[in-house]
């Protein structure tokens, strides 16, 4: 018996036990149905993590980024899943860590009625790579720190708790701000499936849109454990990003930023509305230097900005004046229709090209050889030389310089201009104001480059700013538009032109642009601007020239100035060739160009130099103890205001001590009026009427 209890305990038990094991696989089962059945949907058995690629870079020849892209992300939070009371502690970490202040923090949890927000608030839209590894960090030290709780939605899905960090787009950033605007361009945001992408809208952002953008997305894909993490094994895939290609400039910032800084003080000293100016070199056609005084900051641009945002050197079309008459010259010489030493009857500064229209010369001569006319900028001469030409001869010179054409300069638009047509130049009075820059319309960049052919040996070259393309594993690659040229004089007609825009600097309308040791010349051109089909008394002044050293380096230089209102600095001699004598001066500085000196120079520049320094420090003193003086009238004035205080204050007090000060208590006041006292009005006193004596009263005495 006792064997047969034994035996029917232990199927007991074992039954009890299989009833248990029974009873939780019913449960697991009923909570497996139950999230099935509340709509929560189970991960997936594979995943894919996108590494989203970046914009490329611009670089300057110096190394220095102009501009990036960067990742911005999104901070998140579900106020759910903040505890009660910690609400505070996760404001001032969140503002500590994102740099963003406590009352805009504030502000998002609140909407526009002053309600509290229920459900995902966004904290920022635009957090950097940097930041976001921060706030990850803060995020899992508040979870170690239980200031988050657990929360579901209402159909019992888990919602993610704690501070979210997602990447949303990219930035683009110009750490230098505005410099190099407006050649660098601007950019605009379009959303892609829900992702910021950045695309060029002007200058270099636009032109090379297609290299800057041309990229590829990171992918990682491959199963998923049960944390989520994507298992790396034979059958997971993983493909690394591509960036877009980075452009690397021509253009060496210490230069930039000297001639955008020559350029500012220029505009404030000749009041100009804008000044522009280009440093190409004469030989390669790179440009080191494009620069504008009217500039903007490509991250934050306003409504003043606005008229700013198209490039005046290469959109910015004008009629030129005497920077077309050398032009003019070369096709003449070129045709063998006139040498630099032909005479030309200029008739004392007037002449009478037709029965309504005259011209005249600033400096009347009665007769110039070719080289004069361009020494002493004759408009009668340069006319008669246009009309030694057909119509047709001046237009396809003129063509074959450049002109009513696009330069090739790599960037995103450009101004054509305008000749006269070769049938309307027929007409002696449009040929004659054609060749001394009349009647046409040039941009700057194009007479730069087709003054560049007079110091390049009469081949013209394409300016451009990108010197070649890099991508992501560090391959070059260089456009084959880049480097297109193309004969437009002889050699000999071009050492000619040369010769006689040296002369222009020695003894001509450029002697202010003389820089000893260095091979300089150009052409000086003041243009009156037409307005509704009339000249006015307002001005562009420009000045196109070259600046050499016996080593071999060659640069050519143009300037132009808008409107200078200031009085008689509107002539180009008073404005561009100063601006360009201190850009060549920076040309010298940087090492671009080496004088070379004989020791008679050298004693003269030192002597020069000496001469200088004395009346910088003579103007600095004098300066000094104009200051002083001031100061001290200042401080004198300030000890007598000081004195007549204290005086003031002095007396008060001594008109204090004196006038004893009794409080106007109950007892003062009862001594002096009890009726005051008891809160009542005294009765006024009765009025006595005053004895008049009866009129005809006879006097008793």
């Amino acid at each position: 018996m006792g064997y047969e209890t034994f035996y029917q305990r232990g199927q007991i038990k074992l039954l009890i036990l299989f009833f248990i094991i029974f009873i939780l696989i019913v449960i697991f089962m009923n909570a497996i149905f139950n999230t099935i059945d509340s709509g929560r949907k189970l991960p997936p058995s594979t995943s894919t993590i996108h590494n989203r690629a970046l914009r490329g870079s611009i670089i300057s020849n110096d190394e220095y980024s102009i501009a990036k892209s960067d990742k911005t992300y999104t901070a998140a939070i579900y106020t759910q899943s903040l505890k009660k009371g910690k609400k505070s502690l996760f404001i001032k970490l969140f503002s500590i860590y994102s740099n963003i202040s406590v009352d805009e923090i504030k502000s998002k949890f609140v909407d526009k009625n002053g309600k509290p927000k229920r459900g995902r608030v966004v904290l920022s839209k635009s957090i950097d790579a940097s930041t976001a590894i921060y706030l990850k960090q803060l995020n899992s030290k508040l979870r170690k720190l239980k200031v988050f709780k657990r929360v579901k939605n209402s159909r019992g899905v888990e919602i993610l708790y704690g501070l979210s960090i997602a990447e949303n787009g990219e930035k683009r950033k110009y750490p230098l701000g505005d410099t190099l605007t407006p050649a660098i361009g601007y950019i605009k945001n379009v959303q892609i499936d829900g992702y910021s992408r950045v695309v060029g809208v002007k200058g270099l952002e636009k032109r090379y849109e297609k290299y800057l953008s041309n990229k590829k997305d990171g992918i990682v894909k491959g199963l998923r454990d049960v944390s989520g993490m994507i298992i790396r094994n034979g059958s997971s895939v993983r493909e690394f990003r591509k960036d877009g290609y980075s452009l690397h400039l021509s253009i060496n910032m210490g230069l930039q930023k000297r001639v955008e800084y020559i350029l500012d003080t220029m505009q404030t000293s000749v009041e100009a509305k804008e000044i522009v100016a280009i440093v190409m070199e004469s030989k390669s056609g790179r440009v080191l230097a494009i620069a504008s005084s009217q500039r903007y900051n490509p991250e934050h641009i306003t409504k003043d900005d606005i008229p700013k945002l198209n490039p005046k050197f290469t959109e910015y079309a004008y009629e030129p004046g005497s920077v077309i008459k050398p032009i003019t010259l070369a096709i003449a010489i070129e045709l063998g229709k006139v040498t630099p030493n032909s005479w030309f009857n200029t008739h004392n500064g007037r002449m009478r090209i037709s029965r309504r229209f005259g011209i005249s010369d600033d400096d009347p001569f009665a007769s110039l050889n070719a080289t004069d006319i361009i020494v002493h900028s004759s408009n009668i001469g340069i006319t008669q030389i246009g009309w030694m030409l057909t119509g047709k001869q001046l237009y396809d010179g003129l063509k074959k310089f450049g002109l009513a054409q696009k330069s090739g300069i790599d960037l995103s638009m450009e101004s054509i201009g305008s000749i006269r047509s070769a049938k309307m130049l027929e007409n002696r009075v449009n040929r004659a104001t054609q060749s001394y820059g009349y009647g046409m319309q040039a941009t700057l960049i194009q007479l730069v480059k087709a003054h560049n052919v007079f110091n390049n040996d009469g081949i013209i070259v394409t300016p451009h700013l990108v010197d070649y393309l890099e991508s992501d594993d560090g391959k070059r690659y260089v456009l084959d538009d880049i480097n297109s040229s193309y004969r437009v004089i002889s050699k000999d007609t071009a050492y000619k032109l040369h010769n006689i825009l040296k002369q222009v600097i020695q003894r001509g309308t450029g002697k202010a642009a003389k820089i000893p040791g260095l091979i300089v010349g150009g052409k000086t051109g003041t243009a009156h601007i037409a307005v509704h089909g009339h000249y006015v008394r307002r001005y562009h002044s420009s000045f196109i020239g070259f600046a050499n050293d016996k080593s071999g380096h060659k640069y050519e230089i143009g300037v132009l100035v808008i409107e200078a209102q200031k009085y008689r600095k509107y002539f180009a001699a008073q404005s561009a060739v100063p601006t360009f004598k201190m850009i060549v001066n920076s040309l010298v500085d940087l090492g671009y160009l080496e004088p070379s000196l004989t020791k008679k120079q050298k004693e003269q520049l030192e002597q020069q130099t000496k001469i200088k320094q004395s009346v910088v420090k003579k103007k600095r003193t004098q300066r000094t103890r104009r200051i002083k003086a001031i100061l001290k009238k200042q401080r004198e004035q300030i000890r007598k205001k000081v004195k007549k205080r204290y005086k003031q204050r002095k007396i008060k007090k001594r008109y204090k001590k004196r006038s004893k000060y009794v409080p106007k208590t109950k007892a003062y006041i009862k001594k002096r009026n009890p009726l005051k006292a008891l809160g009542t009005k005294p009765k006024p006193k009765p009025i006595r009427p005053k004895v008049v004596p009866p009129p005809n009263m006879p006097d008793l005495f």
